[in-house]
């Protein structure tokens, strides 16, 4: 049954067609990705269907009293309520339920209940409950908590919020509205892989219709079952998920093609043999096949987007070891005040490693980057690089881009080459014309990417630090970016939230949990997988331990005996423990101690010896305990 029905919509700005005569249905469970290359009016299509803009031509007709939830890309909120008070509005007539039932316990409470209070008063509850009165509490705690709130921001003012986390709270707000059909621009922007996970699983298990505009590919594959797609002014629509349509687009492509290349061979034929016949003994026949050439429908060459080109190219091997940390703490500086974001364990970054960065928004993953490349000092240990390492930065917000400076100027800014190198060089990253003259400041988000990503490969850098680098890329430039990178022999440190470009990407993954960064090799499928299994592992523990809290009889003797041999091997395994972390303490020492003697500083020398030869007693003892005990 169709909920939404358009007729040949059409938009223009000017002289200029965005798309025209579009004519499509949105039926109850549709759940729809609206895909196609930037600036193509993917965002004008969705503010058309929920009355924000009007068609150049054509209608839409919508189900009566159909409820339509929209998400724009960047929310603006106006509103001085804190974040919780937000949400409340939209549970505003639940509210003054509350409050009815309230004056009528007082009532009841005051004077003798009249049959009358009664029913009504029971009424009003029934009614609050089956309009959910006694859960819409903690559904916004659930959906903010989803998405990444905590507690601790309930109370701040929407005002203070940052761009991001207004967003995310506009699609809390959207969500706790219950529509029964979303248009969604960009929904799994600013959010970090936790609040993604859990929003596709909200959207999974809901059971409206939404049109969705997004390029996390892993996010489509999960949540649609079609796709349409948005490009040369003309909509294509395909069934399945992400996957699928990519396979049926292919098909579809390729038998255009074929199809095409018959014609025109077929057209080339034709007009050979009119020409050579044409005035001869079968010029009757080649009359006829004239009439039949200019009365035959002519197939459209297939269009296909202009794609990046990009390569990326060392200039010259690095050694082995890229990285190196040594009880590295990471975080920054506030007030003169040292702030630690997470800790590291010792790291070793080999060659041709590609590492994807992974951790909650907020947890540091950018100052790592920008500790490794010196712009932020550690708060305690030490990173640093290997020999012959040339490190370049992209940067999540594009702050090394003069606002001030052209396109063309910041490549030159990079390397001098000719103009008309140059200007070739930009027609690979879609900089045609006058756009290599358009000054940073008036680009699009994605206009910068690609600006950035120019840079970056005219550095040569043989290790590559890249904070969210799909950032605003459309997905065929997504794809071809994976290849470039896959290709790429260098090194790769990466931070991204797109799982299908992390899963494609990494060999391993180094995941900032608890403020603590933990080092998994394998691609993103590997750690689900890896964090499935400890998961099933730590529920199997659960369910062992209840077990031997169950009270049982046990032998007075054999309890004796068990205990007793539980008590040792507790004490081995506290022994081994403290032994290791004292040997690990003895070789950092020695570490300490020959950086100390080659720069002959001799009271360091004094002070680290004095504190080996304490750890070293302190091991002996250690090692001579266990043995006792290993012996017992």
């Amino acid at each position: 049954m169709a909920i939404l029905t358009a007729s040949d919509l059409s938009k223009s700005f000017g002289a200029q067609d965005v798309f025209s005569a579009l004519s499509f249905e949105v039926n109850h469970g549709d759940k729809i990705a609206l895909v196609g290359p930037n600036g193509v009016g993917k965002t004008t299509l969705l503010r058309i269907l929920c009355g924000l803009e009007t068609p150049s031509a054509g209608s839409v007709s919508t189900a009566k009293n159909l409820r339509i939830g929209y998400l724009p890309q960047e929310a603006s909120f106006s509103s001085q309520q804190t974040l919780y008070n937000e949400m409340l509005q939209v549970f505003a007539h639940l509210q003054a339920q509350r409050e009815l039932i309230r004056r009528m316990e007082e009532e009841m409470g005051r004077i003798e209940a009249a049959p009358e209070l009664l029913a009504r008063y029971g009424k009003a509850v029934e009614r609050f409950e089956a309009a959910g009165g006694y859960e819409y509490e903690s559904r916004i705690q659930r959906i903010l908590g989803g998405l990444g709130f905590s507690k601790a921001d309930y109370d701040k003012p929407i005002s203070i919020l940052s761009g991001g986390q207004k967003t995310r709270a506009s699609l809390a707000k959207l969500l706790l509205q219950d529509p029964q059909f979303l248009l969604l621009d960009e929904p799994t922007n600013h959010l970090d892989l936790a609040a993604t996970e859990w929003l596709e699983k909200y959207l999974q298990d809901w059971p409206g219709s939404l049109i969705m505009v997004a390029h996390d590919r892993y996010f489509l594959d999960r949540v649609v079952n079609r796709v349409w797609e948005l490009s040369f002014g003309r909509l294509e629509q395909y069934r399945g998920n992400y996957t699928h349509y990519v396979e049926q687009r292919a098909d579809r492509m390729a038998r255009r093609w074929t199809e095409y290349r018959e014609q025109q061979e077929f057209i080339a034929k034709t007009e050979d043999f009119i020409r050579r016949y044409k005035a001869g003994q079968r010029a009757k026949e080649a009359k006829g096949r004239l009439r039949r050439l200019e009365r035959m429908e002519l197939l459209e060459r297939p269009q296909e987007q202009k794609t990046l080109h990009i390569a990326l190219q060392a200039i010259y091997r690095s050694g082995n070891d890229v990285l190196v940390s040594k009880r590295l703490v990471v975080g920054y500086a506030d007030d003169g005040k040292a702030n630690a974001l997470f800790s590291c364990p010792a790291l070793l970054l080999r060659r041709q490693q590609r590492v994807a960065l992974l951790g909650p928004n907020g947890s540091g993953k950018t100052t790592f980057l920008k500790t490794i490349i010196g712009q932020v000092p550690p708060v305690a240990g030490e990173v640093r690089l290997g020999g012959g390492v040339k490190a370049a930065y992209f940067a999540q917000a594009h702050e090394d881009l003069n606002p001030e400076k052209t396109v063309i100027e910041e490549i030159l800014s990079i390397k001098d080459l000719p103009l008309g190198e140059a200007r070739n060089f930009l027609a690979r990253f879609l900089f045609r014309g006058d756009d290599v003259f358009k000054p940073i400041s008036a680009l699009s988000g994605g206009e910068r990417g690609r600006t950035a990503l120019a840079k970056l490969t005219l550095q040569g850098a043989n290790f590559l630090l890249l904070d969210e680098p799909t950032n605003h890329l459309d997905i065929s430039s997504q794809e071809i970016l994976e290849q470039v990178l896959l290709d790429f022999e260098g090194t790769i440190l990466f931070v991204s939230h797109d799982r299908y470009f992390i899963d494609a990407i990494a060999t391993h993954l180094w995941v900032i949990e608890d403020k603590v960064l933990r080092a998994y090799e394998g691609n993103y499928s590997a750690y689900i997988e890896q964090r499935a299994r400890e998961a099933e592992e730590q529920s199997a523990s659960s369910v062992r331990e209840e077990g031997k809290r169950q009270p049982q009889w046990e032998d007075p003797s054999a309890k004796r005996a068990r205990q007793e041999q539980e008590q040792k091997t507790q004490l081995v395994a506290e022994l081994e423990s403290s032994i290791a972390a004292l040997e690990s303490r003895l070789r950092a020492l020695e570490e300490d101690l020959a950086e100390a003697s080659t720069a002959q500083r001799v009271d360091r020398v004094r002070e680290l010896g004095l504190a080996y030869a304490e750890v070293e007693r302190e091991l002996y003892e250690k090692l001579a305990a266990w043995a006792e005990a290993g012996h017992e």
